[in-house]
C-alpha cells in the first residue's frame, strides 16, 4: 500500500475522529450496539436496567404508599390539620386556610348529657358540619333492616346526620337503653337515633373526649340551648389539601399562634399529635429509603465490576483510534458518548420494568393493604434515571479516564497499556457520587455526609482485614499437604486467590458490601418489625375508665378486677390518683414573665435571654419554651410503676418522703420542695436536671417541687402514664380522681358499671388500637416487599460479578488444561476458589452488618442495639455456598471449551 493511500486513509480518519460533537452520536450508537454481544457490555446493562428498574421500583412503589398511608394517618384526625381552641377561633385562621386553597370544616365538642326515658349519661358531643370529615369515613352499623346505613368503603364527604338526627356509639344506646329509631333529648333539642357509629376518624386518643360519642349536626346546635356563658366548648377547625398547600397553610398561620391572643390554640397534624403513628411512619420511611440507597450501592458495585472488563477490553481499539488521530479529549467524548447511550437504553427499559413491576406488585397486595393508593407521579421516574447516570458517572467515570490516556505504540507493544485508576480514586469519587444520592433519597445532609464517612472509614477497614485474610489464607493452605481429594485443588485455589491480591481483594470486598448490604436490610426489617408488634401487646389496654371518685375507688376496683378476672386474656392496670396542675415557675422564675418577655423578643425579632428549646408534648397541647401550657395529670405512687424505669436519679426520695411523718414531710416541703419525679423528654425539653425546682399552681394553691429521678416512660403501652409523679402525702389535699386501665374483650360486661357508677367515665379505645394495628400490618408486608427487591438486587449484583471476570478465569483455566490438568482437577479447584472466596466475603460481610446496624439503630432508626452472632457463621456459610454454586454454574462452559479459545479470553 502506498504512502499516499495511508496518508488518505489516516485522513479521513482524522475527519471522522473530529467530527462536531452531534455527529458521533450515530458512531458511538453503533459501537454499543456492536459491543452488546460482549459478555461485559451485557453485564453492565443489565446491572444498569436492574437497577433503574429496582430504584424506580422501590421509588413508585414507596412514593405512592407513602402518600396512600400519610393519608390514611391524617384520617385519624379527620384532616391534614387541625386547630383546636376553648374559645371561639380567630377568623383570620380561616383566612388563611382559604387563601392556601384548603377544604375547612368546623366543629365544636362539648360534655353534657343525653337522656332517654329515665335514663340519663354523661356524653361526648360533637356538632359537625357539611364536608366531615375531610379525610376518612363515619363508618355506621347496620340499621333495623339490615341494610347498611353506609356501605364499607364509600364516600362520606357529605354524609354526616341530618338536622334533627343524631348518631350514637353503642355504648350510649346500651346506657341510654336505646336503639336505633329512638328519641334522645341533649339539651333543650329532641334528636333521633339515625345510626350506631363504629369508626369515627378524628377518634380522641387522649382524655379531653372521656365520655361516649353523640354526633349531630351544627344546625341544630342553637336549639340545644348548650351555649351558655361559662359554658366548657372545645371549637376545632379541621383543614385538608395537598403537601404543598398544608405547609403554605402552616407558614401563615405561625405569626398568628405566636401572638397572646392565641395562646390557647392548639395546631395538630398527625406526625405531632399521633407520637405512636408518627414514629411508625417515620422509621417506615426510613427503612423504605434505606432500601433504595441499598439498592443503589449494590447497582453501583455490579457496574463498578464491570466497567473494569470494559475498559480492559476497549485498550486496543483506544489505541487504533490513537493511531489514526484521534485526541484524548475526542476518545473520552467518544466512549463516554457509548455509555451514554448505555445508561440512556438501560434506564428506559429499566423505568418500563420499574412502572410495570409496582403495577404488578400493588396489584398482587391489594387485598392486604386496605387503602387505596394515589397514582404513581413522575419524580421517582426522574430519579430513577438521574440515578443511573450518577451511578455511571461515579463508578465507571475514573476507570474510563484509563481509556484517554493509551497510547497508539500499544498496538505494536502491549505491555504498554496504561496503568489501571488508583483505587482510593475510584473509591473517592464513587463516595462523594453516592453521597449525593444519599442526600437526594434522605433529604438530610448531616445523616448523608455521617454514613458516607462511615462508609469510607468501613471500605478502608474492609480492604485492610481482607488483605490479612488473604495472607492467612495463604499460610493456611500452604502447610495442607498431600494431593488427593480436595486438598490440592484448595491449595491452590488458595494460592491464586492470594497471589491475584488486587482482583482477588476487589471481588472479596465487592460481595462483602453485597452480602453486608442484604443482611443489614433483612436486620433492621426483622428488629423493626418485632419493635412494631411490641408496640401494642395482644392483652394491651382496650378500655379507660376515669373520673373515679374517691368514694367510689374501693368498690369499682373489687367490682372491675372480678369482672375481668372472669375471662382469660384480660388485665387491668391498678388505680391512679390524678390531680390537675400547671407548671407555673422553674427553677425560681416565673413562667409569666418568661412568656412576656418571649412574645416581646418575637415583636422584636430578637431571640428571648434565657429561653429554652421549643419541645412538642406527646399529649398533643401546645408549648411555649418545652414548658406544656396547660394543666397536667398529676399523680402520686409511692413505688415505680413497673411499666416505666429510672433513668437518671434514685426513687429513694420519693418512697422516704411517703414513709415520713406529717411534721417531716411539711417542712421537706417548705425547705427543699416535695421530690418528684420527671419523664425524661420533658425534663429534657425545659431543661431540667436532678436538684432542680419547680412550681406547680394547682387550684388557688402552689406547691414547690424539685426533681430527684428521671424516668423512661413507654407512651406506646396503652397504660396509664404521667410526666410528674408526687410522693404519697404531698396532694391528697387537693380534690382528685382516679384513673384506670384494662383490657376487656366483651364489652357487654360494662353494663353494670355504667349502671352502677353513672359518674366514671369508660373510654373505649378499640377502634384507636385496630387503626394502628392495621397501619403497623401494612407497613411490615411494605418493609417484607421492599426486603425481597433488595434481595434481587443482590443476586443480580452477584451475577454480573461473576459473568465480568469470567474471562480471566477462562484464561486461567486454558493455562490449567495445557499443562495437564483434567476436567475433575478443574471444577473442583474452580469450586474451592468460589467457596474460599465465599466464605471470606461473609466473614467480611458479618464485620460489616454488625457495625452498620449499630450505627443506624442507635442513630437514625430510634431502636434498641441489639448484637446479632448468629450473623458470623450465618454469613460465611451463605457466601460460600451462594457464590461456590453460583460460580460453579456460571463456569460450566469454562471446563469444556478448548484451551485456545480460554487463552484467547483475555485478548
Amino acid at each position: 500500500m502506498s504512502e499516499s493511500r495511508v496518508s488518505d486513509r489516516a485522513a479521513t480518519s482524522t475527519g471522522n475522529a473530529q467530527r462536531p460533537r452531534g455527529a458521533r452520536l450515530p458512531l458511538a450508537l453503533r459501537g454499543l450496539l456492536r459491543d452488546l454481544r460482549a459478555s461485559d457490555v451485557r453485564a453492565l446493562f443489565l446491572a444498569l436496567m436492574l437497577a433503574v428498574a429496582a430504584t424506580t421500583m422501590i421509588g413508585f412503589f414507596l412514593d405512592r404508599l407513602d402518600r396512600g398511608l400519610n393519608r390514611q394517618a391524617s384520617q385519624l384526625l379527620g384532616g391534614d390539620l387541625v386547630l383546636e381552641s376553648s374559645n371561639p377561633l380567630d377568623p383570620r385562621f380561616a383566612e388563611a386556610f382559604r387563601a392556601a386553597g384548603l377544604e375547612m370544616s368546623p366543629q365544636l365538642g362539648m360534655v353534657s348529657m343525653a337522656s332517654h326515658g329515665d335514663s340519663f349519661v354523661l356524653s361526648s358531643l360533637k356538632a359537625v358540619s357539611p364536608g366531615y370529615p375531610l379525610a376518612g369515613r363515619v363508618e355506621l352499623e347496620s340499621d333495623a333492616t339490615g341494610e347498611d346505613a353506609q356501605a364499607p368503603g364509600t364516600s362520606s364527604r357529605a354524609e354526616i346526620p341530618p338536622p334533627g338526627e343524631a348518631w350514637i356509639v353503642p355504648r350510649l344506646a346500651m346506657a341510654l337503653s336505646a336503639e336505633v329509631g329512638d328519641t334522645l333529648t341533649v339539651g333543650r333539642k329532641q334528636l333521633t337515633i339515625s345510626g350506631l357509629i363504629t369508626r369515627e376518624p378524628d377518634q380522641q386518643g387522649g382524655f379531653s373526649e372521656f365520655s361516649p360519642r353523640l354526633m349531630f349536626n351544627m344546625e341544630d346546635l342553637d336549639a340545644t340551648g348548650l351555649i351558655q356563658p361559662g359554658s366548657r366548648m372545645e371549637y376545632r377547625l379541621l383543614a385538608a389539601g395537598d403537601p404543598a398547600a398544608v405547609q403554605q397553610a402552616r407558614d401563615a398561620i405561625a405569626p398568628l399562634l405566636a401572638s397572646a391572643d392565641n395562646a390557647e390554640v392548639r395546631l395538630k397534624d398527625v406526625r405531632e399529635d399521633r407520637p405512636r403513628l408518627g414514629r411508625s411512619l417515620e422509621r417506615a420511611d426510613k427503612y423504605l429509603s434505606l432500601a433504595g440507597l441499598v439498592a443503589v450501592l449494590l447497582a453501583g458495585v455490579a457496574v463498578a465490576m464491570s466497567t473494569r472488563r470494559y475498559v480492559e477490553r476497549h485498550l486496543d481499539s483506544a489505541a487504533l483510534w490513537r493511531c489514526f488521530g484521534a485526541s484524548q479529549r475526542q476518545l473520552s467524548r467518544l466512549f463516554a458518548a457509548q455509555l451514554g447511550w448505555l445508561a440512556l437504553l438501560a434506564s428506559t427499559g429499566g423505568a418500563v420494568l420499574g412502572l410495570l413491576g409496582q403495577m404488578g406488585l400493588v396489584a398482587l397486595l391489594e387485598r392486604f393493604l386496605p387503602l387505596e393508593l394515589p397514582a404513581p407521579g413522575p419524580l421517582p421516574l426522574a430519579l430513577g434515571i438521574l440515578t443511573a447516570l450518577a451511578v455511571l458517572v461515579g463508578f465507571a467515570g475514573p476507570m474510563l479516564l484509563r481509556l484517554r490516556q493509551v497510547s497508539a505504540l500499544k498496538v505494536l507493544r502491549r505491555e504498554l497499556a496504561p496503568l489501571p485508576a488508583s483505587a482510593w480514586v475510584v473509591v473517592a469519587i464513587a463516595s462523594l457520587v453516592f453521597g449525593a444520592l444519599m442526600w437526594l433519597y434522605s433529604g438530610d445532609l448531616m445523616l448523608a455526609a455521617g454514613l458516607l464517612v462511615g462508609g469510607i472509614i468501613a471500605l478502608g477497614l474492609l480492604m485492610l482485614v481482607g488483605q490479612l485474610l488473604l495472607s492467612l489464607m495463604l499460610k493456611v493452605v500452604a502447610r495442607m499437604r498431600g494431593q488427593g481429594g480436595w486438598n490440592r485443588p484448595i491449595r491452590l485455589a488458595g494460592g491464586m486467590l492470594a497471589r491475584r491480591r488486587g482482583a482477588s481483594l476487589g471481588q472479596l470486598v465487592a460481595f462483602a458490601v453485597t452480602f453486608a448490604a442484604m443482611a443489614l436490610i433483612a436486620l433492621v426489617r426483622g428488629d423493626l418489625i418485632t419493635r412494631w408488634q411490641a408496640q401494642i401487646p395482644t392483652n394491651a389496654p382496650n378500655h379507660f375508665a376515669i373520673n373515679i371518685q374517691p368514694g367510689e375507688q374501693q368498690a369499682f376496683g373489687e367490682q372491675l378486677t372480678a369482672m375481668v378476672d372472669e375471662q382469660a386474656g384480660d388485665s387491668q392496670s391498678e388505680l391512679y390518683p390524678m390531680v390537675l396542675g400547671r407548671i407555673t415557675a422553674l427553677k425560681g422564675e416565673s413562667l409569666l414573665g418568661r412568656t412576656q418577655q418571649r412574645l416581646q423578643a418575637a415583636q422584636s425579632d430578637q431571640p428571648a435571654a434565657g429561653g429554652m428549646q421549643e419541645g412538642r408534648s406527646d399529649e398533643g397541647d401546645g408549648e411555649q419554651q418545652g414548658v406544656p401550657q396547660r394543666e397536667l395529670n398529676l399523680t402520686w405512687h409511692r413505688d415505680l410503676p413497673d411499666h416505666n424505669r429510672l433513668s437518671a436519679g434514685e426513687w429513694a426520695p420519693i418512697s422516704d418522703f411517703a414513709d415520713a411523718d406529717s411534721e417531716t414531710r411539711s417542712r421537706l416541703a417548705a425547705t427543699q420542695g416535695v421530690p418528684v419525679s420527671m419523664e425524661e423528654e420533658l425534663a429534657e425539653r425545659m431543661g431540667l436536671v436532678i436538684g432542680d425546682s419547680l412550681s406547680f399552681t394547682i387550684g388557688s394553691e402552689t406547691v414547690k417541687a424539685q426533681v430527684v429521678n428521671l424516668r423512661h416512660v413507654d407512651w406506646d403501652s396503652f397504660l396509664p402514664n404521667f410526666y410528674v409523679i408526687f410522693p404519697p402525702g404531698a396532694l391528697e389535699s387537693f380534690a382528685h380522681s382516679y384513673m384506670t386501665a384494662f383490657h376487656l374483650e366483651d364489652e357487654r360486661k360494662l353494663a353494670p358499671l355504667v349502671r352502677d357508677y353513672p359518674s366514671v367515665s369508660l373510654i373505649n379505645i378499640d377502634a384507636i388500637l385496630t387503626r394502628v394495628q392495621e397501619l403497623i400490618a401494612q407497613v411490615s408486608r411494605a418493609v417484607e416487599l421492599i426486603l425481597g427487591l433488595v434481595l434481587l438486587a443482590g443476586a443480580s449484583v452477584l451475577y454480573a460479578a461473576l459473568v465480568a471476570s469470567r474471562p480471566a478465569r477462562e484464561h486461567e483455566g486454558a493455562l490449567y488444561k495445557v499443562f495437564g490438568a483434567g476436567q475433575g482437577l478443574l471444577a473442583r479447584l474452580q469450586a474451592a476458589e468460589f467457596v474460599l472466596l465465599g466464605l471470606l466475603s461473609g466473614l467480611l460481610a458479618a464485620m460489616l452488618a454488625e457495625g452498620a446496624a449499630v450505627g443506624l439503630y442507635s442513630g437514625w432508626l430510634g431502636l434498641p442495639v441489639v448484637l446479632h452472632p448468629w450473623l458470623w457463621v450465618l454469613l460465611p456459610l451463605a457466601g460460600g455456598v451462594l457464590i461456590g454454586g453460583l460460580g460453579f454454574w456460571l463456569s460450566r462452559e469454562v471446563r469444556r471449551q478448548p484451551p485456545m479459545a480460554g487463552l484467547r479470553a483475555l485478548q
